[in-house]
């Protein structure tokens, strides 16, 4: 289960959360692991979050958050302004998608998460991946967007760890590795010493590692604020 949302409201803290999330919220993409108490919650259950304009009211929320949820959507920029269209004159988008160098780390097709469809940089005008978007610049596009913050959020993620590239090796290295964690969680193995001296040695042959299945976060945050009579 993923607890991305959780591990962020704790990085930012009770202050932020409580001064970004006043009044009427959407949490687009939340799972069971909801931004505050009283957002909305749309999810898969909910509707497709492409088509999420004619669904739920437009510019009728004074905050949409959205965590991890950009990067399954088949049109990106599509989806953005679809959740755009929700968000009240001088109301809030807050956006959080993966870092494409810091969680898929040079591979593509996602090793860790199959449906991922898209990858997001920042600043960077150089990208390994056949499907990369600037967050900024995606952000900026939307009509009367004032960016307010934009940023990566690298929270206990061991850069020594970080692969620049997936090959052959790695790759194959990392599937090994999935196999023999499945199976040790099966035989009631996983934290048995020797298990863990077999993943670490994993790891240093080259195995790629989702540092965001512990706590680290390998992502990267916009917040923009809608200029009124702005559309």
């Amino acid at each position: 289960m993923s607890r991305e949302t959780s591990k962020w409201r704790t990085l930012r803290g009770k202050d932020y959360v409580d001064t970004h999330f006043s009044g009427r919220v959407i949490d687009i993409g939340c799972g069971p692991d909801l931004v505050v108490p009283h957002a909305e919650p749309f999810d898969l259950s909910h509707g497709n979050a492409e088509e999420i304009g004619r669904l739920r009211p437009q510019g009728a929320y004074d905050v949409v958050f959205s965590s991890h949820c950009l990067e399954h959507m088949r049109d990106v920029k599509g989806a953005l302004a679809q959740w755009w269209s929700l968000v009240r004159d001088s109301g809030y988008l807050i956006l959080i998608v993966p870092d494409e160098d810091l969680y898929e780390q040079g591979g593509w097709p996602s090793l860790f998460n199959s449906d991922h469809k898209a990858t997001f940089r920042l600043r960077k005008k150089t990208t390994w991946s056949p499907v990369s978007y600037d967050i900024e610049e995606l952000v900026k596009e939307l009509p009367g967007a004032e960016i307010l913050e934009c940023m990566r959020q690298d929270y206990e993620y061991d850069y020594a760890l970080q692969k620049t590239s997936i090959n052959g090796w790695n790759r194959a290295l990392f599937y090994f590795a999935a196999s023999t964690t499945s199976l040790l969680r099966r035989l009631q193995l996983s934290n048995h010493a020797l298990a863990r001296v077999l993943m670490s040695l994993l790891v240093k042959l080259g195995a790629p590692v989702d540092q965001t299945a512990g706590d680290a976060l390998a992502q990267l945050q916009v917040v923009a604020r809608k200029c009124a009579s702005q559309g």
